[in-house]
């Protein structure tokens, strides 16, 4: 069972790849207003294209945070326009990374600002602010990390394997380039360090939260505090419900269920949420010394994203 701390206002920071933990915070945020909230996110999927640098899981965040994200599509911004991928298309450039009208916006004004001196952490700020987000958006380094994986069509960068390939070619391994040497941002570890409670959000374990745990103290921070790090199962009646989450963890050799993500964050954390469907998987994952909660954890509906903030900040 989860135990509310004494303080009247909780102070979390959630571990945070894309769409999953854009929708975990969007809920937090609506339903447990008294939460001071705060997102430590991946930047190794960072990816420099037409000179611009663009960081998918800080702007999906903010985006849905924010209402306007495209939740259909998953990714970018709702009624956007393609005019400026349609001209390039005609005139022969590079296209398999779509980019809206508005969404370039974005990243013109962030590559902009790196030019001038400012650091990923301070665009993230300005965005956030700008957008009107009450929660505090902190990369996970200001350094430059990268995931890149070998695959059975060869080495592939991140954006190449889940964009070009559609993440459909077998992983043979997943590397984080930079990780080792990064510096875990001085937001980022504040956070971690200080917040009551560390969720991990529902993103993928391997692709959007190992790249977090590759860097610097990250994992040493969490093995001390783990009875405070709670994790949202991704995966529901062995499956994921969107990306390749389920499949990359049968390739990297783990259970393909609740219990795959309960060992691969072993030691980690002291409690993982999984859904109902998995109900029947909770002594196993005990079995490992992990609390066990099951709850709902489809936050597309409203009620499931309810009742799993009620789970999470009792």
């Amino acid at each position: 069972m989860l135990v509310r701390p004494s303080r009247v206002t909780w102070v979390i920071s959630v571990l945070s790849g894309g769409v999953g933990a854009a929708r975990l915070l969007r809920a937090l945020q609506r339903h447990r207003p008294d939460v001071e909230l705060s997102a430590v996110v991946n930047v190794a999927d960072d990816v420099t294209m037409h000179g611009l640098t663009i960081c998918p899981d800080l702007d999906t965040i903010t985006y849905t945070v924010a209402g306007l994200n495209n939740a259909e599509a998953g990714w970018g911004l709702a009624g956007e326009t393609w005019r400026v991928m349609e001209e390039l298309e005609r005139l022969g450039g590079l296209t398999w990374f779509r980019l809206g009208d508005r969404d370039l916006a974005t990243h013109l004004y962030r590559t902009q600002r790196l030019g001038d001196g400012a650091t990923k952490s301070e665009v993230a700020r300005e965005l956030a602010a700008r957008h009107g987000l009450r929660i505090e958006l902190l990369p996970v380094s200001d350094d430059p990390v990268a995931t890149v994986l070998e695959t059975e069509v060869g080495r592939l960068s991140f954006q190449e394997y889940f964009v070009a390939h559609r993440h459909d070619v077998v992983v043979r391994e997943v590397l984080y380039e930079g990780a080792p040497d990064a510096r875990l941002g001085l937001g980022a570890e504040r956070a971690l360090r200080d917040a009551e409670r560390v969720v991990i959000a529902p993103s993928n374990p391997i692709l959007s939260v190992g790249p977090i745990l590759a860097i610097g103290p990250v994992r040493d921070v969490l093995a001390e505090r783990r009875d405070d790090v709670v994790a949202v199962s991704p995966i529901i009646n062995g499956a994921a419900l969107k990306g390749p989450a389920d499949r990359l963890l049968g390739e990297m050799g783990l259970p393909v269920s609740v219990l795959g993500v309960a060992q691969y964050y072993a030691g980690l954390i002291g409690t993982l949420v999984i859904d109902e469907a998995d109900a029947h998987l909770a002594e196993s994952v005990r079995d490992l010394g992990i609390n066990c909660v099951v709850s709902t954890t489809v936050l597309a509906n409203e009620d499931n994203a309810r009742r799993l903030c009620e789970v999470l900040v009792p």
